[in-house]
Order: C-alpha cells, then structure tokens, then sequence
C-alpha cells in the first residue's frame, strides 16, 4: 500500500528553497508517529535537507547521485519505474514523503493520503498535486492550532472504482 504524507498549505503549497514553510511541532510528532517502523521514501533534495536518515526507518533515496549518499543503511534507486514496480509489489504501508516531484509520480497509484492541511499560504516553489476530491474520501483526525496557525491532520482514502 502507498501513502503520501505532507503538510501543505491552502494552495498545496509544499515548501520553499528545499525547506518546509511551516514548523509544526504537533505535526513533527505525527509524521514521526505515523511513519514510524515503515519504509520512506524521498527523493534526494528531501533526503539533504533532512540531512540524515530517519532513525527507525527503512530509508530510500530516489536520485541518479548515489555519490552525495554516504550512508550504507540507505537503499537507493536510481529508476522511478523500477522504484515503483518494486513497491506496488508489496503490502506493507510505505511512504512517499517528498519532494514534489514524487508526489506527483505516485498520486495516481497512492492508496493513502495523510495530510496536515494548513489554514494559510505562504510563498512557495513546491506544490503538491491537485487533489481531485471526487476520487478521495476525506477524514478530518484531529483540528489543532499552534503559533495562531490552524491546521487539520486528514486522511483521505481512495474511492474504489
């Protein structure tokens, strides 16, 4: 099963010079949650801002620089479309967690999507891709508010065909 996690802001706003816009400590702690004992996978700008791997997760880098990974607990893939062959053939709950350009490559095969919706907008130069709300089924978690910013974990849910 594929899920997509982000937190994105009102216009699917992602982030802005390879950082997140918004520094929530609630949504930290549920990326964490949710995340952990899973398989993540990113890309490799997503890989360098976070600047190592995530502890007590499988970790895969997307990238054709395998020589910017120094860390032989990383398993790197350096083809999308055998990224993805590899994955669809599993059970197991794994997660894309960034950059935009793979949430785009796997919007349309995710299962899953777990999202931090923020009620604002920021400047960005990463986006998230257009959620059609026709294919999804929507779930509100928790609301919460932090620093005067409201925000929502949600889990949307693919409609079966």
């Amino acid at each position: 099963m594929i899920s997509l996690i982000a937190a994105i802001g009102k216009n699917n706003e992602l982030g802005k010079d390879n950082a997140l816009i918004w520094h929530l400590k609630k949504d930290s702690a549920y990326f964490k949650e949710t995340t952990l004992n899973h398989r993540v996978v990113m890309g490799l700008n997503t890989y360098l801002s976070i600047g190592s791997p995530l502890p007590k997760r499988t970790n895969i880098v997307l990238t054709t620089h395998k020589e910017l990974i120094n860390d032989e607990n990383i398993i790197i893939y350096d083809s999308l479309d055998k990224l993805k062959k590899d994955l669809l053939n599993t059970r197991e709950e794994i997660f894309i967690i960034g950059g935009a350009s793979l949430y785009q490559a796997f919007y349309s095969i995710a299962d899953k999507m777990y999202l931090t919706e923020i009620e604002d907008s920021q400047d960005a130069d990463v986006y998230f891709p257009k959620i059609d709300q026709n294919d999804w089924n929507k779930k509100i978690i928790e609301e919460l508010e932090e620093n005067g910013i409201k925000y929502a974990f949600t889990i949307y849910e693919r409609k079966l065909k």
